[in-house]
């Protein structure tokens, strides 16, 4: 049952951070390379000194993580400095509809949307805070205390070297990102498969890489694989046409949602035949707000909810909330790659454990503050109040 005790505040104070951590090797999608990894994070403060944090999306194209904040600070600080809001599902609202002509002006859709989404998660983190519950028992009160995890993150070209890793991290899921060579993916692939132990699953990632044509080709070849889901095979932007024409020849079940936007357009794909996997991203659109009134929609209509994310610590938290408030059958997507922007958000004493994680007690997100061991990544930063 979702709680609606005391959600109202007034935003006294923001606070927004870019973060950019080098890396040695890039990571690696279908379409283009990581060179580090970026972080956008965002303090609110109400009237009473209660805040909360939130993580807006900054992966993509490489100049975003600045962009997001100069976005907080310059655009959206007159909306935001001394108005009260009855609820953070009302923030997001108010801010979606204030922005919009901004945003029609500007062409820029996805940095105001996911703008939107990191104060979202910051309000619900101030007032589940002051409720002293974890988010997640606020969304729902018999939220579960710990949610199952799949390793993801995996360039096919490592995969053999990185999933005996992952395994002594105790992960029993592994998805690879394909997309680069059909024919040799698939051929990894069904090589791994054999290697599997009766407990371990594998799911592929295209990022949509493929025609209907390809992607029909790489589920014929992949077949013994007996994959969980095949994500983004086609365009995100794809006609529905052409997903249902690959539903129609797949055996293999389709997951998306990283890259849809808005509820009438998840509604759709929710109540398409073609998707098997609803996955928004709590960083991208929606927030808390948007993502969990998709996530029950998503298990309204029979299907499976897996929160995508690939980011910093915050954005992790919320995805976690999200889906153990959530329930279903859905996994929590952890990215292996190199990223002290997401790990040093986790205590210590919070492992994924047998395939699962613990999720941490306190109030909110169980963030305090910003671990200073990230200080000397930041790269942009600012204060209105």
């Amino acid at each position: 049952m979702l709680s609606t005790t005391n959600q109202n505040f007034t935003i006294a104070r923001v606070d927004a951070w870019a973060y950019r951590f080098p890396i040695d090797n890039p990571v690696k999608t279908s379409f283009g390379k990581m060179f580090d990894r970026p972080a956008v994070f965002v303090r609110i403060e109400d009237a009473d000194g209660c805040f909360g944090f939130g993580e807006i999306f900054a992966n993509w194209p490489s100049a975003a993580a600045e962009h997001r904040v100069n976005l907080v600070k310059q655009d959206l600080q007159d909306l935001l400095i001394g108005h009260r809001f009855a609820s953070p599902s009302m923030l997001f609202s108010t801010l979606t509809y204030q922005t919009h002509t901004k945003v029609i002006q500007s062409g820029e859709w996805g940095p105001f949307r996911q703008v939107i989404a990191g104060l979202d998660t910051a309000a619900w983190d101030l007032v589940s805070r002051r409720q002293g519950l974890p988010l997640r028992q606020v969304l729902q009160d018999n939220a579960a205390s710990s949610v199952p995890v799949y390793a993801s993150g995996i360039h096919i070209g490592d995969a053999e070297n990185l999933i005996d890793q992952c395994r002594a991290e105790h992960f029993k899921q592994f998805k690879f990102k394909v997309g680069f060579d059909l024919e040799n993916d698939a051929k990894v692939l069904n090589i791994i498969a054999q290697q599997l132990s009766n407990t371990e699953e594998l799911s592929a990632d295209a990022n949509q890489a493929w025609t209907v044509e390809q992607a029909i080709t790489f589920v014929q070849k992949t077949e013994a694989v007996n994959l969980r889901w095949l994500e983004e095979p086609l365009a995100a932007d794809a006609p529905e046409h052409a997903w249902e024409q690959l539903f129609a020849n797949s055996s293999v079940p389709l997951a998306a949602g990283e890259n849809i936007a808005g509820h009438r357009n998840f509604l759709s794909a929710i109540h398409g035949n073609a998707l098997s996997v609803i996955q928004p991203d709590v960083v991208k659109w929606g927030g808390v707000s948007g993502c969990f009134e998709v996530a029950r929609a998503t298990l309204a209509a029979g299907k499976r909810y897996c929160p995508h994310f690939l980011g910093g610590g915050i954005g992790l938290l919320a995805s976690a909330n999200l889906l153990a408030a959530t329930g279903g059958d859905g996994v929590l997507e952890v990215d292996v790659n190199p990223n002290p922007l997401r790990d040093s958000f986790r205590q210590a004493d919070l492992q994924f454990l047998d395939g699962t994680w613990q999720l941490p007690d306190a109030p909110g997100l169980g963030v305090r503050q910003i671990p200073k061991e990230i200080e000397p990544w930041v790269t942009l930063n600012c204060t209105i109040f």
